[in-house]
């Protein structure tokens, strides 16, 4: 690594997209994955798919119970 860069020829904002958006990894322990890919195969569905549906259920629920929204 240098010790000094030269920025005098950038420009502000160049590289900057406010329409875009940050799509954050999600996790899962091995023994869920594995149960929710089981599941998603036998329905013949993307893992994806499923564990989003499975969470939208919950907000629902947890709405519901909270009167929340």
């Amino acid at each position: 690594m240098k010790k000094e860069y030269d920025f005098s020829k950038g420009e502000r904002g160049r590289f900057f997209h406010p329409e875009a958006t940050l799509n954050v990894p999600v996790y899962l322990d091995q023994d869920v994955k594995s149960w929710f890919a089981e599941k998603a195969e036998s329905q013949g569905v993307e893992l994806q798919y499923l564990v989003n549906k499975l969470l939208r259920k919950d907000i629902s629920l947890i709405q519901e119970v909270t009167g929340r929204g």
